[in-house]
C-alpha cells in the first residue's frame, strides 16, 4: 500500500470515529458544535501517557476515550440546559476555550505542539472504527436507543411517559464526547505531531457536515460521509484552483436531492429487501 493511499485510508477512519461521535449526540436531537475539543482532549491525554508514561496505545486510547468522557458529561449537565443556537454556541464556546487552554498550557507544549508519539498502523484505526460502529449498530437495535429517539421526537412526551431526557442527553453527550476522545487519541499517534490548530472550530464543523451528508439515522452514514469529505477534494483535483467551489457545489446538489443525507433507514431496508429478492429468485427458478 502507498503512503499516500494509506494516508487516506487513516484520514478516512479517524474522521468516520469523530463523525459517529456526533451522530450519538444528534440522537437526542442535540447539536454540538465542540466536538473538536473532545478529540483534543484525548489526543494529548493518549500522547502524553505513551511519551512521558509509556503506557500501550490501547491503555492510552481508552484512558483518552475516558477523560473526554468525563468532560463531556461535566460539559452537559450545563450545556444541555440551552436548545438548538444557544447549545451549539455553548458548544462552540467551550471548543475555543479548550483550543485556548491547549495552546498556552506549556507541559503539553503550549503554540510549540507536542510529539514523539509512536505512530500506528492504518489496521488499527480501522480496527476501532469497526469496534465503535459495531457498538452503535448494536445499540441502534436496543431499547436504550429507541428512548433517545424518543427525546428527540418529542422531549415534553418523554417526560411525561418516565423517561429522564435529561440523564439520557447527559449520558449521550458523554458518549458522544468519549467516541471523539478515541478518534483525536488515534489522530495523535497517527500524525506523530499534534497542536491546538488541528481541533479548531473547522475540525468541529467538518465533523457535523459528515454527519448531515451520509446521514444522522443510521451509524453508517457518519462514516460514508467522512469518507467522501476525504475523497471528493482529491476526485476533483483535475478542476484544479476550482476544486473546493466544485466540491462546495456537489455537497449543496447532494444535500438539495437527499436532505436526510446519503443514507437512511428507508434507503437500507430496500436495498436489503432488494438482495434478499434476487437470493431468492434463483431458488424459485431451480422450483419451476
Amino acid at each position: 500500500m502507498s503512503a499516500y493511499t494509506a494516508g487516506l485510508l487513516a484520514e478516512i477512519g479517524i474522521g468516520g470515529i469523530a463523525a459517529l461521535g456526533v451522530y450519538v449526540i444528534l440522537a437526542t436531537g442535540q447539536l454540538s458544535l465542540g466536538n473538536a475539543a473532545f478529540m483534543a482532549i484525548g489526543a494529548y491525554a493518549a500522547g502524553w501517557l505513551t511519551v512521558t508514561h509509556d503506557v500501550g496505545l490501547t491503555a492510552a486510547v481508552l484512558a483518552g476515550a475516558l477523560l473526554s468522557g468525563i468532560v463531556g458529561v461535566l460539559v452537559g449537565f450545563p450545556a444541555l440546559r440551552l436548545r438548538g443556537i444557544y447549545l451549539a454556541m455553548a458548544t462552540l464556546g467551550f471548543g475555543e476555550m479548550t483550543r485556548s487552554f491547549f495552546l498556552f498550557f506549556e507541559p503539553l507544549g503550549g503554540a510549540a505542539g507536542f510529539s514523539g508519539m509512536r505512530q500506528l498502523q492504518v489496521s488499527t484505526i480501522w480496527i476501532w472504527l469497526g469496534i465503535v460502529l459495531g457498538v452503535l449498530v448494536l445499540l441502534a437495535r436496543s431499547r436504550l436507543w429507541l428512548t433517545l429517539r424518543a427525546v428527540n421526537d418529542d422531549e415534553v412526551a418523554a417526560n411525561l411517559i418516565g423517561l429522564h431526557a435529561t440523564a439520557l442527553k447527559v449520558g449521550a453527550f458523554g458518549m458522544g464526547a468519549a467516541i471523539s476522545g478515541i478518534s483525536g487519541a488515534l489522530f495523535a499517534h497517527w500524525h506523530l505531531f499534534i497542536e491546538p490548530g488541528n481541533f479548531g472550530f473547522e475540525r468541529s464543523t467538518e465533523l457535523v457536515m459528515a454527519v448531515i451528508l451520509g446521514g444522522s439515522t443510521v451509524a453508517a452514514g457518519p462514516v460514508l460521509g467522512a469518507g467522501l469529505l476525504v475523497l471528493l477534494p482529491e476526485t476533483l483535483r483535475f478542476v484544479a484552483d476550482w476544486r473546493l467551489a466544485a466540491f462546495g457545489a456537489l455537497l449543496i446538489l447532494v444535500l438539495l436531492v437527499r436532505r436526510q443525507g446519503l443514507l437512511d433507514r428507508n434507503l437500507l431496508r430496500a436495498l436489503t429487501f432488494r438482495r434478499r429478492g434476487a437470493e431468492a429468485r434463483p431458488e424459485a427458478a431451480e422450483v419451476s
